[in-house]
């Protein structure tokens, strides 16, 4: 049985391209692992905050020390790093918007990285503690971003794949729904993504 962690971060509702091509990946996540469990986890509408002065302390201080208001300021944090780590599977929606991230899937990671939790450093540098996981992307945009004269401008999965990977996440793979914006590429982008699907 596999755990799966679905992250959304779309503000497209059930129209978005990157959440159907996201549940299109879980299902055949489920296909091979029947007995599989999946938590659907909305990054938008959990309106995250953004790590603040107060909150960054908090994380550097033992929890034996923390106050009610410091453990309460972190909570989100502490609840997004046990669902991480629950999981053996990640698979995270990630639409392209201004060449990068949503900052709601930027402020998950922004709580998920947490020294001596989640990375570490050793004699040769940072050690990511977040191992064992796979991860799946599942990527939309307007434009066409893997090949061509935008592929400079994708910000989104060369930087999802350095920061997971520096907190340990290295086994990650993208798949792309690209050219949604794109008159005689659209109406086929959404099915040539899914059928790009491999579950390893």
């Amino acid at each position: 049985m596999k755990r799966i962690l679905h992250l959304i971060s779309s503000l497209q509702g059930n129209q978005s391209y990157s959440i159907r091509l996201g549940n299109a990946i879980v299902e055949k996540i489920q296909e091979k692992y029947p007995d599989s469990t999946v938590e659907e986890v909305n990054l938008i509408d959990l309106e995250i905050p953004h790590v603040n002065p107060g909150m960054l302390r908090s994380f550097f201080t033992p929890g034996d020390q923390l106050t009610a208001e410091e453990k309460e300021s972190i909570r989100y944090s502490d609840e997004a790093v046990q669902q991480l780590l629950a999981a053996d599977i990640i698979v995270i929606g990630a639409p392209l918007y201004n060449f990068t991230i949503h900052t709601a899937l930027k402020a998950w990671i922004d709580h998920i990285t947490r020294a001596g939790i989640t990375f570490g450093y050793g004699e040769n540098g940072p050690i990511g503690l977040v191992t064992g996981k796979k991860v799946y992307v599942a990527m939309s945009s307007g434009g066409i971003y893997s090949e061509g004269p935008s592929k400079s401008n994708d910000f989104v999965a060369p930087y999802l794949k350095a920061f997971l990977g520096f907190l340990g996440m290295t086994d990650l793979s993208v798949f792309r729904a690209e050219g949604v914006k794109i008159p005689g590429i659209k109406e086929q982008a959404l099915e040539k993504a899914i059928d790009s699907i491999e579950i390893d």
